[in-house]
């Protein structure tokens, strides 16, 4: 399947041709709010269909895919001209994108992947989630060198396609390096409160911490408030653990400007940008996407100004 990589400035310009479809109707069934990450997706988006005058039909799943398929349905009675779909997993979603498809709405789908038929939806747009992992597994792997290595894992929500992809890129790259174990992982539901709250199980269990190298966890939000149980017990995370994660919220940025965090794998929020591209090239003259257009991640370290990062993110939504 062909990728394209679209730059951050490229996603964050707002299209020529939006014009030709101003005043169209869209619909967007968002996951929830479970994270600033989550948050900073749904400022943008409402700012993107601001600027390009579009309507904006706003629903908020609350994590629940029911309430999801209940949005695209209304989406679909209304008569929307398009639907943008943050899928909270990826498997179930067949039947309800049959009803668009056949209502001749365009479904993109925003920062997921769903395991349905690519001529059920007209583009997707993310970043490489396997790649991801996969960036973040190979940094610690170089961090740490040939010391052992006990990892806990912090996985996002079960069965959906960040959570498994973000798993399967960060065991691939360390496979390889026999000092490298994971030894606990479970999910923390994307939230701060359940990273928190698995990261104090963790610690209990692995000797207060002492026995635990480094925390990898799906997205940021989770490590920040397993950073918060790791100072509770006494250790200093960062130091005593290592943390990397993935998305590059501002208060990540904020606990490597503190020496608190270790890394973060950017997730770009825009993912609005690169969508209304792509269905005001089809509302103008039935250009076809790609089925998956990529945005750009990038690692970031302590090393990369965190505390500039931090000032250049936190009006952004998050």
């Amino acid at each position: 399947m062909t990728r394209y990589l679209m730059s951050t400035a490229a996603m964050l310009a707002v299209s020529a041709s939006a014009a030709l479809a101003e005043g169209e109707t869209i619909g967007f069934s968002q996951i929830g709010s479970e994270s600033g990450w989550r948050a900073a997706e749904t400022t943008l988006t409402r700012t993107q269909a601001e600027e390009r005058g579009y309507e904006l039909q706003f629903s908020d799943a609350q994590q629940r895919q029911e309430n999801q398929i209940a949005a695209i349905r209304s989406f679909v009675a209304q008569g929307v001209d398009a639907i943008l779909l943050a899928p909270v997993v990826a498997t179930g979603w067949d039947s309800v994108l049959e009803e668009a498809k056949e209502a001749e709405i365009p479904v993109v789908l925003l920062d997921r992947q769903v395991d349905s038929a690519e001529d059920l939806y007209l583009t997707a747009i993310g970043s490489n989630l396997v790649h991801e992992g996969e960036v973040a597994g190979e940094w610690l792997a170089g961090e740490v060198g040939e010391r052992d290595c006990r990892i806990v894992e912090l996985q996002g929500t079960t069965g959906s396609s960040p959570a498994i992809d973000r798993k399967a890129g960060f065991e691939a790259a360390i496979k390889d390096h026999a000092n490298l174990e994971i030894v606990r992982s479970q999910t923390g539901d994307f939230t701060r409160a359940l990273g928190k709250e698995v990261m104090e199980s963790f610690l209990q269990a692995e000797n207060g911490g002492k026995d635990i190298c480094a925390l990898y966890a799906h997205n940021d939000d989770m490590a920040v408030g397993a950073i918060q149980a790791i100072k509770e017990a006494g250790l200093k995370p960062g130091e005593d653990i290592l943390v990397v994660s993935i998305d590059g919220v501002p208060d990540i940025f904020q606990a490597m400007a503190n020496g608190e965090a270790n890394a973060t794998v950017e997730l770009t929020p825009n993912m609005a940008g690169p969508a209304f591209d792509a269905l005001e090239a089809y509302w103008a003259d039935g250009t076809m996407p790609e089925k998956f257009i990529q945005t750009e991640s990038r690692l970031y370290t302590q090393a990369d100004d965190p505390a500039g990062e931090y000032e250049r993110r936190k009006g952004l939504g998050y």
